[in-house]
């Protein structure tokens, strides 16, 4: 066998972990060992989503490094130290802790830097870089002890950071030196609207402005001076305008480096040295330089494939790109400034909902050269398609970017006319035709299939509404019908069939089914039907001619446990409880040997109820004042708060106050999923609201109303819908949202999966709740009128009424408790035992 040879990687980034798993999973490591230099005390993480550490994310959940997987293809890392140079001649890298390693190919991913303008007083105490996660750590530090934060640049690192400021509760200031927001990817008009969205989520933006000085006032950042004898008072400060190179290393040794910096590489990614690449943000290609990932990736695959005898080269790449700035949509692709000779524009601009379009036409009017796209960035994908394939336009091309008034769809514009040979993941490469390859079979009929095969839409994610229309018209051509059915029993949606409920006031599932369905209902159409009938009509869940479409948890108004007893949750009102109700939920557990645990809804569960003790249970609760808490329920389960102005030095409103009258108010409200919320008395978010279905953060002025957040496992931030409200306006606004949610949301479908597929995003909503756009309000707020004056704790009427007593025992033939139940003591209260600890009791019941 021939003798493995040597493969450095200087750089573990994105870039540098893709090169990497190209190699591992390409089954190249019979021919190589690969040793990689990682400047970071951490491997690759996702650094295009590094807000996200913001949300809650932590750098575990960040990382693009599966665990073992470097361990089990013997990669030798050295974490946290950095090469700090090349001997050509001897092929060796030298480390800052004195390591020599020595190579027969060498990649160098290292990667840019962020640039840091020579402005007087630029290492004052409070001044950051927005690039590792370690920059990220010393922000949130600093910022618990600020109030104002400033970011020094306005294009998409700068946005990024001004969310990331927000998020952190502080008043955010964006100094751009330039005319405009994102000046490389947005023209004017584009800016002017982004600018104005951008002002319309309490972020302040000065264009134009340049920064001479910034001072610092006992040891740290206070203010900012601009050249126009203007000033800024700031806490903190994040540069963010442009990055550059990392190419220090390539000029030491002498490698050839471009005009603007960076490595000259030719097509294979050589560098002017045949045993030494590089890839990503560090390389200088046709003395251009890339700052996305997508062509990083593609550099990545080259150098592997050149070093295992492919024939893939780099020829440029793509620089389109489609974002979400805070919350905004912006995109820009191809030729977006109309620089080619003969190049005519059409464009759209709607002042009203904030939306800007523009189209860059060929001279002779036939093909898309490129575009812009703020504010409603839904059809990017197919256009850029378009531009990439050079398919023809149709007769008018206007009506790619507005709806024609007849709403026929342009000819020629959608997935079916795109080429097989159509890339449409730029970020991993795949094409049309391995997407409707892998639809094919059996296995990848779904999202997640398909990306589990193919790779698309693991990267930015931008292409993920294609693919999806890929696999509609895919299975379509199969004869596989696509249907938004409920189930097999009903060929109607959710939100169809809630308006047949209300319409026709259909009162039970056996009428709904015998008028509009077939068969006799299963375990998906029963839940969803009681679900509807009871946010319509509001009438007992367990009433005879409704129990028998209830689930477990619903049929007896408490969570099952593992063990198969069960969960009693009372409401307690925005987390505020007297000591009376606290005595009283002691005795409770004590005297029925319940685990007691605070939740993280301010609430108190207790655990190892059996199912005939629920009864009794409940009426020592009800008696106490305390009402169910509808911790069983897709409903309202809690409203969070912090203790706001009545006690809290920072609150600016009465937080608990405000909470309580929430919660009180949507109590018992039947939904398509359960509802979170939470009342914050001031920017600091305690009560973290802006990760609930909505939330409500205090500000001097009112409160500003955010919607559509949830955790989970896929947690995302909630919006700003609207700000400054008072008590009232807010309340009216919730009520018209819960029921518009409520009326037009699939099954099982939280706010935050509704929100992400609704047309038009937050414009939209506004448009419906604020605007009544669709002329619905007052019937919503006389729906959600009926359900509040309607409101009966269902737990209070279960225990009163002899009937629906009758379930809740153990054994229908039997009134003695269930024996297989039994507990284990831990840590001063007990828990479920497992099987082998019930293994005696077994033996005792056989």
């Amino acid at each position: 066998m021939s003798k493995k040879k040597d493969l450095l990687v200087i750089g573990n980034g994105m870039v540098g972990h893709k090169f990497i798993e190209n190699m591992v999973l390409g089954g190249f490591l019979r021919e190589w060992n690969i040793t990689t230099f990682c400047e970071e005390p951490r491997l690759a993480y996702d650094r295009v989503n590094l807000s996200a550490f913001f949300s809650g994310k932590s750098a575990d959940d960040l990382s693009m490094v599966k665990p073992g997987l470097y361990e089990e293809a013997g990669i030798n890392v050295h974490l946290g130290d950095k090469a700090v140079s090349i001997d050509r001649r001897r092929k060796a890298v030298t480390s800052a802790k004195g390591k020599t390693v020595y190579y027969d190919k060498l990649i160098l991913a290292t990667g840019s830097y962020p640039f840091v303008p020579p402005i007087k007083g630029k290492d004052a105490k409070g001044c950051f870089v927005y690039r590792t996660i370690e920059d990220l750590e010393g922000m949130a530090a600093h910022a618990k002890s600020s109030k104002v934060g400033t970011v020094i640049g306005g294009g998409l690192l700068g946005l990024e950071a001004a969310n990331a400021l927000k998020n952190m509760g502080l008043e955010v200031h964006v100094v751009e030196f330039a005319p405009r927001l994102m000046a490389l990817q947005v023209d004017e008009a584009g800016g002017a609207i982004l600018r104005r969205k951008i002002e319309s989520l309490g972020v302040q933006v000065h264009t134009n402005t340049s920064t001479q000085e910034i001072v610092a006032e006992h040891g740290r950042v206070a203010r900012m001076l601009f050249a126009d004898q203007t000033d800024l008072a700031t806490d903190m400060i994040v540069f963010s305008a442009g990055i550059r190179p990392r190419d220090e290393l390539a000029r030491a040794c002498e490698l050839a480096v471009g005009n603007r910096g960076g490595v000259v590489i030719n097509d294979r990614c050589q560098t002017s040295d045949p045993d030494i690449y590089a890839i990503g943000e560090c390389a200088s290609y046709n003395n251009q330089l890339y700052g996305l990932v997508a062509p990083g990736y593609h550099m990545a695959k080259v150098a592997a494939d050149a070093l295992t005898g492919g024939k893939d080269t780099f020829a440029g790449f793509d620089m389109s790109t489609k974002l979400k700035l805070m919350g905004v949509d912006v995109a820009s692709f191809g030729d977006a400034f109309a620089a080619q000779p003969g190049a005519s524009v059409v464009s759209f601009m709607s002042a009203t909902s904030n939306v800007y379009k523009k189209l860059v036409v060929s001279a002779d009017g036939k093909h898309l050269l490129g575009g812009i796209l703020v504010g409603d960035a839904s059809n990017y994908s197919q256009l850029l398609q378009l531009v990439q394939n050079k398919i023809v336009l149709p007769p008018n091309p206007e009506d790619l970017i507005v709806t024609p008034r007849d709403g026929a769809k342009p000819a020629g514009f959608g997935v079916e006319a795109l080429p097989d040979t159509a890339t449409i993941c730029s970020c991993l490469n795949v094409t049309k035709g391995a997407i409707c390859s892998a639809i094919c079979d059996d296995k990848h009929v779904t999202l997640a299939g398909i990306k589990g095969h193919t790779k698309a839409g693991t990267g930015c994610g931008s292409c993920t509404t294609l693919i999806t229309d890929i696999l509609k018209k895919e299975l379509k051509k199969a004869g596989v019908a696509v249907t938004n059915y409920l189930c097999e029993h009903f060929n109607y949606s959710r939100q169809e069939l809630y308006h047949l409920v209300r319409v026709h006031s259909v009162k039970t599932f056996d009428d709904l089914i015998a008028q509009h369905g077939k068969g006799k209902g299963c375990e998906i159409c029963k839940p969803a039907v009681a679900s509807i009938l009871a946010s319509t009509w509001n009438e007992h869940i367990l009433d005879k001619k409704h129990l028998p479409l209830q689930d477990t948890n619903d049929r007896f108004m408490a969570n099952v446990q593992r063990d198969g007893t069960y969960s009693v949750v009372p409401r307690v009102a925005a987390g505020e409880i007297t000591p009376d109700q606290l005595i009283a939920i002691g005795q409770v557990a004590k005297k029925y040997s319940l685990y007691s645990k605070i939740t993280g809804g301010q609430r108190v569960d207790l655990f190892g109820a059996r199912l005939e003790q629920l009864p009794d249970i409940w009426r020592e609760l009800i008696a106490a004042g305390f009402e169910s808490g509808h911790a069983y329920g897709k409903s309202l389960r809690t409203v969070k708060s912090c203790v706001g102005s009545t006690w809290c030095r920072y609150g600016v409103q009465d937080s608990v106050g405000f909470a309580v009258a929430v919660e009180n108010r949507y109590k018992g409200l039947r939904s398509p999923h359960k509802l979170k919320s939470a009342v914050s008395g001031c920017a600091r978010e305690c009560a973290e609201a802006q990760s609930k279905d909505f939330g409500i953060i205090a500000t001097e002025k009112g409160y500003n109303l955010y919607l559509c957040g949830n955790g989970g496992m896929k947690p995302q931030h909630a919006q700003l819908f609207a700000a400054d409200l008072d008590e009232a306006t807010l309340i009216k606004y919730l009520d018209r949202f819960l029921m518009f949610y409520i009326r037009t949301a699939d099954r099982l479908q939280r706010t935050a999966t509704w929100f992400n597929n609704l047309e038009g995003g937050m414009d939209y909503l506004r448009q419906v709740i604020i605007e009544d756009s669709l002329g619905i309000c007052e019937e919503l707020e006389k729906e959600m009128a009926h359900l509040i004056a309607t409101y009966e704790c269902e737990w209070k009427a279960a225990v009163s009424d002899p009937d629906k007593l009758k379930q809740f025992r153990p054994f229908v033939n039997a009134g003695e408790p269930d024996r297989s139940i039994v507990f284990v003591n831990e840590r001063a209260q007990h828990r479920p035992a497992a099987w082998k600890e019930k293994s005696t009791v077994v033996e005792e019941m056989i």
